[in-house]
C-alpha cells in the first residue's frame, strides 16, 4: 500500500514561498505607499490691527405680570417706545430688529400643596446695528442709555466688527508664514539641517472680530440697565492668526 501523506513536504515548501512573497509584498507597498519624511514643523503668528466700523447691541425687555396677556401687553408697550426712541439718534429703522419673543409661567411651590402658577414672564430681545464710521464715538452708550431710559433692561450682548474682514485675515496669514518661514531656517541651522519644500501647513485663528463683549454696570452687575450716562468705546482691536508649516529637510 502507498504511504500516506507523501505531498505534504512539497505543500510545505509551496507554503514558505507564498508566505515570503507576502512579506516582500508588504514591504515594498510599505516603502511605495507610506514613505518616511524627515520633517521639521514650525509655527508662525500673524497680527494686524484694525479699529472696528461695526457694533451690534443686544437689549432685552424682561417683564412680570400676574396674567400672560398682561406681562405680553407691557412689553409690547416698552418695545413700541424704545424703538423710536433708537431711531431717533439716526439708527436706521431696518439696523433694529426684534427677536426671540418668548412667555412662559412662574411657579412658586408651597410645603403643604402642589405647585402652583404665580405670574407670567415675558422676555424680548433687540438687536441694533451701529455703522461707527457715520456715527459719534460714543453711540453705542447714547443706544443702551435712550433704550434703558425707554423700559428695556437688559444688556445682553455688545460686539465690534469690521467690514473687510477677508482682507484683514489674509494679511495675519501672509505675516504669520512670513514668521513661520523665519523661524523654520532659524531651526534648521541650528540642527544642521537644509529645507526641502513644504509638504503640509494649517491656519489657526487666535484673536478674530465678533466677540461678545461684556457689559457691567455701576453696581458690578453685568447685564443690568441703569439711568446713567456711559460711553463703550470700541478702541484698537487685532486680528491674530498662526500657521503652522511642515518641511521636508534634507
Amino acid at each position: 500500500m502507498e504511504p500516506q501523506h507523501t505531498h505534504r513536504p512539497w505543500l510545505k515548501g509551496l507554503g514558505l514561498v507564498l508566505l515570503a512573497g507576502i512579506v516582500i509584498v508588504s514591504i515594498l507597498r510599505d516603502g511605495i505607499v507610506t514613505p518616511s519624511y524627515n520633517q521639521v514643523s514650525v509655527i508662525g503668528t500673524g497680527k494686524v490691527e484694525y479699529v472696528p466700523d461695526t457694533a451690534h447691541v443686544t437689549l432685552g425687555v424682561h417683564i412680570e405680570g400676574a396674567t400672560a396677556q398682561n406681562a405680553l401687553t407691557q412689553l409690547n408697550a416698552i418695545t413700541a417706545r424704545v424703538i423710536p426712541a433708537i431711531e431717533a439718534l439716526g439708527i436706521p429703522k431696518e439696523n433694529i430688529s426684534t427677536q426671540n419673543l418668548s412667555v412662559y409661567p412662574q411657579y412658586y411651590y408651597p410645603s403643604d400643596a402642589p405647585s402652583a402658577i404665580s405670574g407670567y414672564t415675558a422676555d424680548q430681545q433687540l438687536t441694533i446695528e451701529i455703522a461707527m464710521a457715520s456715527s459719534s464715538a460714543d453711540m453705542v452708550g447714547q443706544v443702551i442709555q435712550t433704550a434703558s431710559a425707554q423700559g428695556a433692561n437688559q444688556v445682553q450682548s455688545v460686539t465690534f466688527d469690521v467690514s473687510n474682514l477677508s482682507d484683514l485675515k489674509q494679511q495675519a496669514v501672509l505675516e504669520a508664514i512670513t514668521d513661520a518661514r523665519s523661524r523654520a531656517q532659524v531651526v534648521a541651522d541650528a540642527a544642521g539641517v537644509k529645507l526641502g519644500k513644504v509638504i503640509g501647513w494649517w491656519e489657526n485663528p487666535i484673536s478674530v472680530p465678533g466677540q461678545p463683549v461684556p457689559y457691567y454696570d455701576s453696581y458690578g452687575y453685568g447685564g443690568e440697565m441703569r439711568d446713567q450716562s456711559m460711553s463703550v468705546p470700541a478702541g484698537t482691536s487685532e486680528i491674530i492668526m498662526e500657521v503652522n508649516l511642515n518641511y521636508e529637510t534634507k
